[in-house]
């Protein structure tokens, strides 16, 4: 007899499985539900359908032949013996080994027999509980259904949206509305950075900026209190704790909730915060029941703890290992694992791209790790190829044992970003990389492409310098603070780029701002005055540590902002 497969969930994780115990053991008889009207398609491509960078919502439905994978696509070509749209699990047998289901159209109730069970049901929006929410145009972005109401509305005339929080999709989407359709959008949420789990203090203001100069607001620190509507029911203000924000469309984005109710009621084990528990194999607390996707809680290979990590590219991954394990395993290997996650991520944005792997500073401190942070600047290309950018890399690593912990970034140029990111993905997926593994790790070179001593080695090298203890370093915003409070902490800033530039900072803030070249520091640097506090800065932060080795020296001390102006112009700030 056939063995009985059945799998609820067909957006990504459940038809890849599908799809792959079919091709490794053809004789499964395979039955696949899911309560949407839409099946395996790209959620994550919503942003981008809303903006209208991808025209036609079916492309996100569709292979890259362009054939749309609706259920005669998965029982004719990739022949799936059953697919089942707008049905629900509602419960789940494990002694009798069925799930019982109801058809949302029609209410009538079925038992689904399996030998073995994938739950792929992802996860759903977190909402919050104020008034205002059964207004017209206050939306989630959950499915394709939504993303096809904001795009009409969109092409309708809608005149200002608000986003109830600064996720992935949140961001996408107001850059969006923003780039192509010229509609004023409003980001309102709780934390005071972007992405805080994710990214420094640095990068996140690169991030605020970037939005700004895109035309988004962000309103930062404040609480949503309630939506207002107007006389036909439609959304038309939002009021915070201290705004009142004009909006007629509200898009809700303040995460994500695995799904897990059902696996909970079945006596599945369940992490209350992350999902589902399962273990390298992508099993459940039940060996006949498979899980992965957004619906569960995966181990993070850094910390050693479980969490959630909602992207569509891990469900596609996971799915492809469930699919080879409920088929038998692989002819080769036999069974397969999945041990973890680092936590690798990246978003484009109006101008740059933002990309991370690993911890930042803030979670590697809440997991117990004493660590630094550090920052660093350098041309994604070499300096003297035509077309470059500046690319912002900042290491964490911790001090005892110098081992990296994460990597986060910023640049124009988000395919030389992701690159960087990626490689150290795949190191701290597989290993345990220290700063000096970071140094000599060999990466490809030709100038149109990177440099010879690569952003991504440099950024070694500069934690290594940093770690040791060669010189002092202050991150950009601690330099914001210093500089803000001149006329009482007794500091002089000693700008050593060369060129017209500095000179006028220099005319700008006569008593405070300084201008010695690095070329020329050697001969001068007994004309800084001996009872200042000193602070050096200069494009990127390389030409300031020369000038600081050299005033350490002379016995002198002094501290150096990490990235220079660089850093400080991504972030917005004016000197």
């Amino acid at each position: 007899m056939a063995k009985k497969i059945l799998i609820i969930g067909a957006v990504a994780l459940g038809t890849k499985a599908a799809t792959r115990c079919k091709r490794l053991n053809p004789d499964t008889e395979i039955t696949l539900i899911d309560q949407g009207q839409f099946i395996s398609y790209g959620g994550c491509g919503m942003p981008f359908y809303i903006s209208s960078e991808v025209d036609n919502i079916n492309a996100l439905r569709a292979t890259s032949a362009n054939v749309v994978r609706d259920p005669k696509f998965f029982t004719t070509v990739k022949e799936i013996d059953c697919v089942k749209i707008r049905t629900k699990a509602i419960e789940i047998n494990r002694q009798e080994k069925y799930v019982l289901t109801e058809n949302m159209d029609t209410g009538e109730k079925e038992k689904l027999f399996y030998d073995d069970l994938v739950l792929g049901m992802g996860s759903r929006a977190i909402l919050p509980n104020i008034k205002g929410m059964n207004l017209g145009n206050v939306t989630t972005i959950a499915g394709l259904e939504d993303a096809e109401k904001i795009r009409k509305h969109c092409e309708s005339g809608m005149k200002h949206m608000a986003i109830i929080g600064a996720s992935f999709t949140a961001i996408e989407i107001a850059v969006g509305l923003a780039e192509i359709w010229n509609i004023p959008c409003t980001l309102i949420k709780r934390s005071p950075r972007m992405l805080p789990n994710l990214v420094s203090s640095t990068i996140s203001d690169m991030i605020k900026n970037d939005l700004r100069e895109a035309g988004i607001k962000v309103i930062s620190e404040e609480d949503i209190l309630e939506f207002v509507g107007d006389e036909n029911g439609n959304v038309c203000e939002v009021v915070t704790s201290k705004h009142r924000v004009k909006a007629d469309h509200v898009v809700l984005a303040m995460g994500v909730k695995a799904n897990s109710e059902l696996a909970e009621q079945a006596g599945l084990k369940c992490n209350p915060k992350c999902g589902v528990c399962v273990n390298e194999y992508l099993q459940t607390s039940d060996p006949h029941i498979y899980a992965g996707g957004d619906l569960i809680a995966i181990k993070n290979l850094i910390t050693e703890k479980e969490m959630h990590l909602p992207m569509g590219s891990l469900a596609n991954r996971q799915g492809r290992i469930i699919g080879t394990n409920i088929a038998g395993g692989n002819p080769q290997t036999g069974m397969e694992t999945f041990p973890g996650v680092v936590g690798t991520w990246c978003m484009k944005m109006h101008k740059g791209t933002v990309a991370g792997t690993g911890l930042n500073e803030d979670m590697a401190k809440k997991a117990g790790f004493d660590v630094m942070s550090i920052n660093m600047e350098q041309l994604d290309k070499a300096h003297f190829y035509p077309e470059k950018n500046m690319m912002s890399l900042e290491v964490v690593v911790e001090k005892k044992t110098r081992r990296i912990l994460g990597m986060q970034g910023y640049c124009a140029d988000g395919m030389a970003v992701k690159a960087r990111i990626d490689s150290m993905a795949m190191m701290l997926q597989f290993g345990k990389p220290t700063l000096h593994e970071l140094s000599i790790a060999e990466v490809s070179y030709s100038p149109p492409l990177a440099s010879a001593m690569d952003v991504f080695n440099t950024a070694g090298n500069v934690a290594d310098n940093i770690v040791t203890g060669l010189g002092e370093f202050i991150k950009p915003e601690e330099f914001d603070k210093l500089f803000a409070e001149r006329e009482t902490n007794n500091y002089i800033f000693i700008d050593t780029r060369a060129g017209q530039a500095p000179l006028e900072i220099q005319k700008r803030y006569p008593d405070y701002w300084f201008n010695i070249p690095l070329e020329t520091f050697s001969e001068r640097i007994d004309t800084i005055p001996q009872d200042k506090n000193i602070a050096f800065i200069c494009n990127s932060g390389t030409r300031a540590y020369e000038c600081l080795l050299k005033f350490k020296k002379h016995g002198r001390h002094a501290v150096n902002s990490s990235g220079g102006m660089q850093a400080m112009k991504k972030r917005g700030k004016k000197y």
